[in-house]
C-alpha cells in the first residue's frame, strides 16, 4: 500500500477520479455552484485527511498535473486565433477593458487588505489572485508574498468568478459577448475562461486573450502599484 501511495501515478489517478466525480455531479444537478474543480478539491482534501495520507506523497503525482498548467494556458490561444478578426475590429475598447480590469482588481485587493488590517506579506500574496497560477506564483514571490497563499487565492477567485459571473450578467443585463469574455478573463483567469467557453465561442476567445494580456499587465504594474499604495496607506 505504501509503495502505491508513494508512486506518482497515485496522485494523478485520484485527482482524475475526484474531478470526474465533480463533472458527474455537475451534469446531474446542472447548477453553477457545483463547480467540478471545487468538488474535486473537497473530495481530495477529505480523502487525504481520512486516510492520513501526507500531502508530499500525494504531490509527487500532483506535480505532474501542475506541470501541464502552463501548456494548458497557452492552448487557450486557439479560440482567440479563430476570432482574431473580431479583436482587430475592437482592439482599443478590448485593451482598455483588460487594462482597467487588471488594475482595479489589484487596487481592490490592496484597499480591502488595508481595511481588514491584513499583513503586508499576505496582501502581496493576494495581489495576483486574478491571473493564471504559474504567473501568479512567480509574481507573489517577486513581491515578497507567499506563493502557496497565492495559489489558494487564485483557485478560489477562479471558482467564485465562474459561479457568480453568469448570474451577474443576467442581473446587470450584460449581453455583449466581447464584454462578457473580458470580464470573465480579467476576474477569474483560466477557470473563468473555461466557463466563458461554455457560454459561447466569442466569450471564450475574448477571455483567452484577456488572460494573456492581464497577466502581462499585472506583472508590470503590480510592483509599482504596491510601492505607491504602501507609501500612501502608511
Amino acid at each position: 500500500m505504501n509503495d502505491m501511495i508513494n508512486s506518482p501515478v497515485f496522485g494523478v489517478l485520484i485527482s482524475i477520479i475526484a474531478y470526474e466525480i465533480g463533472l458527474l455531479i455537475k451534469q446531474k444537478l446542472k447548477l453553477s455552484i457545483f463547480n467540478p474543480l471545487l468538488i474535486a478539491i473537497v473530495i481530495l482534501i477529505t480523502f487525504l485527511l481520512k486516510f492520513n495520507i501526507k500531502y508530499d506523497d500525494y504531490n509527487s503525482g500532483g506535480q505532474i498535473i501542475s506541470f501541464f498548467l502552463a501548456p494548458a494556458t497557452i492552448a487557450l490561444a486557439l479560440p482567440l486565433y479563430k476570432k482574431f478578426s473580431l479583436f482587430k475590429e475592437n482592439a482599443l475598447p478590448i485593451l482598455s477593458g483588460i487594462l482597467f480590469g487588471a488594475v482595479s482588481g489589484m487596487i481592490s485587493v490592496i484597499l480591502l487588505s488595508k481595511a481588514f488590517n491584513l499583513s503586508s506579506e499576505l496582501t502581496k500574496s493576494l495581489i495576483p489572485k486574478s491571473i493564471t497560477t504559474p504567473i501568479g506564483m512567480a509574481l507573489s514571490k517577486q513581491l515578497g508574498g507567499l506563493p502557496s497563499v497565492a495559489v489558494v487565492a487564485i483557485i478560489i477567485t477562479g471558482i467564485l468568478g465562474s459561479i457568480i459571473g453568469p448570474f451577474l450578467y443576467k442581473i446587470l443585463r450584460i449581453n455583449d459577448k466581447v464584454a462578457m469574455g473580458i470580464a470573465m478573463g480579467s476576474s477569474s483567469h483560466a477557470v473563468g475562461t473555461a466557463k466563458a467557453m461554455e457560454i459561447g465561442e466569442i466569450e471564450g476567445a475574448m477571455s483567452s486573450l484577456t488572460i494573456a494580456i492581464s497577466g502581462i499587465v499585472t506583472v508590470l504594474i503590480a510592483p509599482v502599484l504596491w510601492s505607491l499604495f504602501s507609501v500612501f496607506l502608511n
